[in-house]
């Protein structure tokens, strides 16, 4: 429903929210007055954009409800989800001053993580009105079997950023708690809320209660934003992500707005941008950086420093991406490819976060292909397609942990937990086989580990009822409820006591390349490594040195399918390219004419001689981890068809091989049938496996990360995780865990879907063009960081080549004897 076509809504509010509104001479958007009239409807998916009251909007039926004449109810009457901890208290501090305003007399709190162990048990006894929580923190709630009197008296369930939560299994945790919410108040209503959902009814139907319908009410988007790239005197280089030739002009828009918002797509990148624009920022403005692994400190002292409007500029990532009120934020700046429209979108949105405001935001692109892409999704925004991936069927590690916590709550039978589990809108369609091998893993840990007492850990009882057969094992199960998957990290602190300054945390795989008097970047500030003292990182300053760079966990985003798709369609052009800069329009017409540009129903393929190798260039636009992937898989084949591959190296956008041997018949590497058989044979064994399995073991309850009074590190988990997939994969190759990290693996790092897809598109349309030198595409896949070596027959025959020729070269040949020539 597009409320663009209704006419203004007249429903009534309460005479509290009317006298309020009057005071500021306000008056309730359309799609605020329809959510008032909806209020009875059992699930409704609100879109609006940023600026536009959707947050109020989700929550004036609940305050209409409580603010009508007489005494409001005791006990919970909304839950309120985000994703974020920061939301809940921001959005704690918004809606606390209007109820305050209105003068109702009503309990607002929220309850995190960061929560204190004594609050969290006052609110079970005695909840507010409105509780602001993650999905996280309602999974250990209803994991308590006073769950039913806690949540006895709720109405309404609002879900924010339903958007950020639908892309991950946290997700499709919440959704099994609202399900099972649903079962214990059946007339529960729900709100979710988003400003940028590229398939309104996909997500309707995750937050339906099946099989009721949830409404889709689509807000008027308000003015279009300026959106533009940023105008920069140098032209981007070639390749590499850091952005560099962009400083000076990025400190002549921060000198002209008021807060500028710089976003960036890994944490790394952020780190090496705000030194670099640290040192060029002569006058001295202030300046911060923002990003998941710095102190919680220091990003709380960023945080209110934007609430004060004390900084021009922040650089960050993701963590300031969803729909916190920062300030006065007037321009956005994306450092970068976006790699996704929404993405883009939802950054854009920080910038004048008002209502038919438009937001203003700049582009960065890092390099020279990065042009194209940000060219195409400033295309795709304009023209309001957004991208997102197809959700798949609820992931069955999730629903292993949800039935352990079920249990922990009481016993239970199964017919009845399955009844209320397809009321969820990622289980709807759940099998119920599927669901009776996620119970007997949870009663039994599966054939190969029944023998094991450690993992049986449900029983059938007198009744048909399902128990914990241990009820101390409730306290360990709670203790691993969610889905994050925390990334094995150590703390980094300034000085040697433990009272020394906290900076972050760096991952444990780059600690242990560290050695006394290396540098690294952390916060924006050089720090050289001094000790590794109770698994923490001892540092001290070192301004003037020359930094590393610490690696960070955070996710390396791939360029959408429907973004790759609009790039090609881009190239395609036969009119050219009068949008683009004059330096990428140029070095696209050379490409055309020295070889072809990709077209999206071929496969490009270029081969050509470069340093006395044979080169391949596979243009297949697949993302970044599809083209490692297809990297991994054809230098597989041609070792195995006697091409002596050497290495290769992936981009969003192709993966260039090279080796001894020219490739001169591309077409049997791209058989769909052949591409799927050797994927199935690499991941057996593989890295990816053991470590997609780790992953899936420790949410399905297999592997306990935490437990009373310690917590595993990665090696500890590792070690543990990698035994028992060695276990299951020697003596139960068909175990439950395995089909999951299997799934898994093949849509997650692996992301095979589209290489399928990649196939499907071409369907043998290979052009394969055979060339003199380097093509001008090319040229900047051999800039490229990050090559992957082949070890194989190809590194001995180079040796022999190369000794061969220094033999020559040095008058030695001569002096071999026969079997040494030999």
């Amino acid at each position: 429903m597009n409320l663009r076509e209704i006419p203004h809504q007249t429903h009534e509010s309460p005479a509290p929210i009317r006298a309020w509104l009057a005071a500021r001479g306000w008056c309730l958007h359309t799609h605020q007055h329809a959510m008032l009239a909806r209020a009875a409807d059992p699930a409704t998916l609100l879109i609006a954009p940023t600026g536009g009251g959707k947050t109020l909007a989700g929550f004036l039926p609940t305050l209409a409800e409580l603010a009508t004449p007489g005494t409001p109810p005791d006990g919970l009457h909304t839950l309120y989800i985000s994703p974020l901890k920061a939301l809940t208290a921001d959005i704690r501090r918004n809606l606390g001053a209007p109820v305050a305003e209105m003068g109702l007399d009503l309990r607002i709190e929220d309850r995190t993580g960061d929560t204190p162990s004594h609050t969290r048990r006052r609110q079970r006894a005695d909840p507010p009105h409105i509780l602001l929580t993650t999905p996280e923190s309602l999974a250990l709630m209803l994991s308590y079997p006073d769950a039913p009197r806690l949540f006895a008296g709720l109405q309404r369930v609002v879900v924010d950023e339903i958007h950020a939560l639908a892309e991950s299994k946290r997700g499709d945790q919440l959704m099994l708690a609202l399900a099972r919410l649903q079962a214990l108040r059946p007339g529960l209503r729900r709100v979710g809320l988003s400003a940028t959902v590229e398939d309104p009814a996909a997500i309707a139907h995750l937050l339906a209660p099946h099989p009721a319908p949830c409404a889709v009410l689509a807000a008027d988007p308000g003015p279009a934003p300026d959106i533009a790239m940023l105008d920069t005197p140098q032209a981007p280089p070639w390749a590499g992500g850091s952005a560099a030739h962009a400083i000076p002009s990025v400190l002549e828009q921060i000198r002209q707005h008021r807060t500028t918002l710089i976003f960036h797509n890994t944490r790394a990148q952020a780190e090496i941008f705000f030194r670099n624009l640290w040192l060029a920022n002569d006058d001295h403005l202030p300046i911060a950086i923002h990003h998941g692994s710095l102190d919680k400190t220091q990003r709380t002292r960023v945080e209110a420093a934007m609430q004060r409007g004390e900084l021009r500029a922040i650089v960050c990532t993701g963590s300031l991406d969803l729909g916190l009120d920062w300030g006065d934020v007037d321009l956005v700046i994306q450092i970068g490819a976006p790699r996704n429209v929404k993405r883009l979108v939802q950054r854009i949105g920080r910038a004048n976060h008002r209502y038919n405001t438009p937001s203003k935001a700049r582009i960065a692109p890092a390099n020279q292909f990065e042009v194209i892409e940000c060219a195409a999704a400033l295309e795709a925004m304009r023209a309001g397609a957004l991208d997102g991936e197809p959700r798949g069927a609820g992931p069955l590690d999730v629903l292993c942990q949800h039935i352990l916590i079920a249990a922990c709550s009481g016993p239970f039978h199964a017919d009845a937990l399955f009844a209320e589990i397809i009321t969820a809108g990622p289980y709807a369609a759940l099998p119920r086989t599927d669901f009776d091998a996620c119970l007997d893993f949870c009663a039994t840990g599966g054939y190969a580990l029944r023998a094991y007492d450690r993992w049986q850990r449900l029983q059938l009882r007198e009744g048909g009822l399902w128990h914990l057969r241990d009820p101390r094992s409730a306290r360990l199960i709670r203790m691993n409820i969610g889905t994050i998957q925390d990334s094995d990290t150590l703390k980094v602190r300034q000085g040697r006591k433990r009272g020394g300054k906290p900076l972050g945390e760096v991952e444990e795989a780059f600690a242990a390349t560290l050695t006394p008097g290396d540098t690294f970047l952390i916060g924006g500030q050089v720090v050289r490594f001094d000790a590794l003292r109770e698994m923490q990182i001892e540092v001290s300053p070192a301004p003037k040195r020359t930094p590393r760079i610490a690696t960070f966990m955070g996710t390396k985003f791939a360029t959408s399918t429907q973004l790759s798709a609009r790039i090609m369609e881009l190239l395609t052009r036969k009119d050219g390219w009068p949008d683009l800069p004059a330096h990428t329009a140029r070095w696209l017409e050379l490409q055309r004419s020295f070889s072809a540009l990709p077209r999206p129903d071929h496969l490009l393929i270029e081969t050509f001689p470069h340093r006395g190798q044979s080169h391949s260039c596979i243009y297949g636009f697949a993302g970044r981890n599809a083209q490692q992937t297809l990297g991994l898989l054809l230098t597989r084949r041609m070792e195995e068809m006697g091409l002596d591959p050497l290495g290769f190296v992936a981009t969003d956008y192709a993966t260039l091989i090279w080796g001894l041997e020219p490739l001169r018949d591309p077409a049997p590497l791209f058989d769909e049938d052949a591409l799927t058989r050797d994927c199935d044979q690499w991941l057996t064994g593989n890295a990816v496996m053991k470590r997609t399995f780790r992953a899936a073991a420790t949410i399905a309850g297999l592997i306990q990360r935490n437990s009373p009074g310690q917590r595993k590190n990665g090696r500890q988990a590792t070690f543990s995780s990698d035994i028992l997939y060695d276990t299951l994969a020697r003596h139960d190759p068909d175990h439950l865990l395995l089909r999951i990290t299997r799934t898994e693996a093949m849509r997650g790092l692996v992301d095979f879907a589209r290489i399928r897809d990649m196939a499907r598109r071409t369907r043998g349309r290979i052009d394969h063009r055979h060339l003199s030198r380097v093509s001008p595409l090319a040229a900047p896949m051999l800039l490229e960081l990050g090559s992957v070596r082949i070890d194989g027959r190809a590194q001995d025959k180079l040796i022999a080549r190369e000794t061969a020729r220094l033999m020559a070269d040095s008058g030695l040949a001569m002096l071999q004897t026969p079997r040494q020539a030999q």
